[in-house]
């Protein structure tokens, strides 16, 4: 169905623009994985090797692994041509999706007009970070969420009414009032 403003497609075509699906994982190159702007980093899968594969599967990872490579590969995921790097972690490889630069939005448009920024204003944001600043630990955040949820699957199996909580209301910060909450904010650091 076409007409002067726009033209629909139908289910075919989608088919018609699908990748050629096949069960290749296809390897372009090797790079350094810190040569990769995190911002095309999309979802994480763990690659098994194929039946009578382990041998060319532990192959690829030390190689990977000695390398401190990453491959850069493309293969079809669902309909869609996929880009993603393949690289070692602990004792499995690692397929890491990664978004196409077209995917990622042009950031132009949303920078803020230039401000102006005071010494004593910057000096005292270094600070807050510099004393909040510590060593990583992924294990010391949790998934409220998941928590909460089966806290409330449980409340229903036990036939208990689940109250809905109030939403609370997030105010927005002006930037008048930034610096107070900053000073604040490191007077509660420097008290802990």
């Amino acid at each position: 169905m076409e007409n002067d403003n726009y033209v629909v497609l139908n289910d075919e075509d989608f088919e018609k623009a699908a990748a050629e699906k096949n069960a290749l994982i296809d390897i372009k190159e090797f790079i350094d994985e810190n040569a990769i702007d995190t911002i095309y980093y999309e979802t994480p899968y763990y690659l098994i090797p194929a039946k009578n594969g382990e041998r060319a599967y532990a192959l690829l990872r030390e190689a990977l692994r000695k390398t401190t490579k990453v491959g850069v590969a493309v293969f079809v995921m669902r309909t869609q041509e996929t880009l993603a790097i393949l690289k070692a972690h602990n004792d499995i490889i690692v397929l890491e999706c990664l978004r196409f630069h077209e995917d990622i939005r042009n950031t132009k448009d949303l920078v803020p007009a230039k401000t102006e920024i005071k010494e004593t204003e910057l000096k005292m944001a270094i600070k807050l970070i510099e004393d909040r600043s510590g060593k990583f630990d992924i294990t010391a955040y949790k998934n409220t969420y998941r928590e909460q949820l089966l806290k409330m699957i449980q409340a229903k199996a036990k036939g208990e009414k689940i109250k809905t909580p109030q939403l609370k209301v997030v105010q927005q910060t002006r930037s008048n009032d930034l610096m107070s909450k900053l000073k604040a904010s490191l007077k509660k650091s420097k008290a802990a």
